[in-house]
């Protein structure tokens, strides 16, 4: 089994790119809808601060891996010879992947601070900050999940996708990538 994940900031467009392989067939697992199902189980709203501190108790309860190992189970129930995983946050998750599949590629999706910000203000997510002060907001999501190693997550990626054109060409790149003809010029040296 192949596994392709996606890595990158909040509001950077993984789910973007996870829509595009599920147009292409492909199947998808979301990271954070563990989080959201544990949240919910738990009884929480699925709040940027609940969803946060879930992250937090499971990682810390069940190890840096969690949120990952629970995702292994629900990957090989999808039977597919490629799946990809969206919402990686930890250099320890890409580590698990990497151990757990035939073939790994993990994909950044990079978009610069100003067009994140604006997306994730236009968005409207039940787990997006809603404060007065987005910036700031988006800057304290930004520390927590960078406490969990996402720097380094999106340092192991093999493929860097930049998302700051317009749609037509950021799928056409995602396309690319998970049909495998990406340009080299994407890749990390």
């Amino acid at each position: 089994m192949k596994i392709v994940g996606f890595v990158g900031m909040p509001g950077s467009g993984k789910s973007a790119a996870a829509g595009v392989a599920r147009e292409m067939n492909i199947p998808v697992v979301v990271m954070g809808d563990v989080i959201r199902e544990e949240a919910a189980r738990r009884g929480l709203p699925p709040t940027d601060r609940n969803l946060g501190a879930v992250g937090n108790d499971l990682r810390s309860k069940e190890g840096p891996d969690a949120i990952a190992t629970r995702c292994l189970a629900k990957i090989r129930a999808t039977g597919a010879s490629v799946v990809v995983v969206e919402g990686i946050r930890s250099r320890s998750e890409v580590e698990l992947f990497r151990e757990s599949s035939d073939d790994f590629l993990l994909i950044e999706v990079y978009v610069p601070d100003e067009v994140r910000l604006a997306r994730i203000a236009s968005r409207g997510r039940s787990d997006d900050a809603n404060d007065c002060d987005l910036a700031k907001a988006v800057a304290d999501r930004d520390a927590r999940e960078l406490g969990w190693g996402m720097g380094d997550a999106i340092r192991a990626a093999d493929l860097r996708i930049e998302n700051a054109g317009s749609v037509e060409e950021f799928r056409g790149r995602v396309m690319e990538a998970l049909e495998g003809k990406s340009k080299g010029s994407e890749f990390r040296s």
